[in-house]
């Protein structure tokens, strides 16, 4: 897995450049992803969740193919995701819990 997890960080920070979006904290998992992002109005959450799947599972999957025999219906990511967006909270509060996600697997 730590290829693999490296391998995305590195590709979805790419991308998030690409986009002109901030990198504030990014999180791999065996099972999901945690990205705390800061990016343009003019993007939707929406656009940016399909942009960052699209091109980092076609970057992905040809970096790792064996990753195609594991994938559900030869998909790297799944249709859903979960947006929030900061208001009540501090940045560092999110990004403190999106740092945090590998004590809490344990």
């Amino acid at each position: 897995m730590g290829d693999v997890a490296e391998y995305t960080r590195e590709i979805l920070n790419d991308i998030l450049k690409e986009l002109r979006c901030e990198l504030l904290a990014l999180e791999v998992m065996p099972d999901h992803v945690h990205v705390f992002v800061l990016c343009p109005p003019r993007y939707s959450p929406a656009y940016i969740v399909n942009y960052l799947k699209g091109k980092s599972a076609r970057k992905i999957l040809q970096r790792f193919p064996e990753l195609k025999t594991r994938a559900v219906r030869g998909k790297l990511w799944s249709r859903s995701y979960f947006v929030a967006t900061v208001g009540n909270v501090t940045a560092d509060i999110v990004k403190r819990y999106v740092e945090e996600q590998w004590e809490k697997e344990r």
